[in-house]
């Protein structure tokens, strides 16, 4: 059985899920999933899921995200992005000299709106299909964290950023923030995601490059779930205390706090552990017989 992870440079153009398939099938996978979708307008990380490891796609998901984002400033379009129409155009008044000063302001933790065409549910319907009906509804602001946005070029009408930020973030709506605090409007001219966690996309391969390279090889590129967890502190545990953690038991007297990588006597990886107070608690548990490998393994 397929299990592990793989770091894919989705290209423009394609659904994450689309990307999905297609790397399910050249591993010929029977279970998979991602760790945070990509528009189709979005390059960059995909975190690929295969197995048991698609257990470990929560902890992934709430991990840190880093995009390169293009601004069109002056024009604002339908979909927030370089997809829509343009609805208003509004030429920058002066020059920008500085702009750290209005990047500074979404430094931290903000409030924002998420955009019509997002796939929040109103009622069970995406927010997308009624925006695609022309229908607008109210949607509560959502509290997101910015830990940094770095100038990495301007060029009328063009300005690119690095940002870093929590998930649930929306960058469409980090961009036409900014455009209005520049005094003017701005869309998502491109989108390309270079970080998720731990990972980078330097580390990433392509469909093209995959489908390219021999079996033997291909399977090289997948990481193992100690890999995968190598960010998390770790929760050793002797053989009485796996028995016990596998049939869902917590545990007493255990020094660590929050999220942990759990292994057994072995070193295999039991799964993920909630520590509080002194006690871990099974939060996701692996197969016995797919609790691979025990050593994080490095590309």
């Amino acid at each position: 059985m397929t299990q592990g992870a793989l770091l894919l440079d989705k290209a423009v153009g394609i659904s994450s899920n689309r990307a999905l398939q297609e790397a399910k099938k050249l591993y010929a996978a029977r279970k998979a999933g991602h760790a945070g979708t990509l528009d189709p307008l979005a390059s960059g990380l995909l975190v690929v899921l295969f197995g048991e490891a698609t257990k470990l796609a929560g902890s992934l998901l709430d991990e840190d995200k880093e995009y390169v984002a293009t601004l069109k400033l002056g024009e604002r379009t339908s979909t927030g992005d370089a997809e829509g129409e343009v609805v208003e155009r509004k030429p920058l008044d002066g020059e920008i000299c500085d702009l750290g000063p209005v990047l500074g302001r979404f430094v931290g933790e903000i409030e924002q709106v998420p955009p019509m065409y997002s796939a929040l549910k109103r009622g069970g319907v995406p927010l997308y299909a009624l925006a695609r009906k022309g229908e607008t509804v109210e949607r509560p602001t959502r509290r997101v964290r910015i830990s940094e946005i770095e100038n990495l070029g301007f060029e009328a009408p063009e300005l690119r950023l690095r940002v870093r930020c929590s998930k649930g973030t929306y960058i469409r709506s980090l961009a036409e923030d900014i455009g209005a605090a520049l005094g003017t409007c701005a869309h998502l001219a491109a989108l390309r995601r270079t970080a998720s966690g731990q990972f980078r996309v330097e580390e990433a391969t392509t469909l093209e490059s995959l489908a390219a390279m021999p079996q033997g090889l291909r399977a090289q590129r997948l990481l193992g779930l100690a890999h995968l967890l190598r960010g998390l502190p770790r929760a050793q545990l002797d053989a009485e205390q796996e028995a016990r953690f596998r049939n869902g038991q917590t545990l007493k007297v255990f020094p660590a706090e929050g999220l942990c990588a759990v292994y057994g006597a072995d070193g295999a990886v039991l799964g993920l552990g909630q520590a509080d107070a002194g006690a871990l608690r099974p939060l996701r548990l692996l197969a016995p017989s797919q609790a691979a490998d025990k050593h994080p393994k490095t590309l």
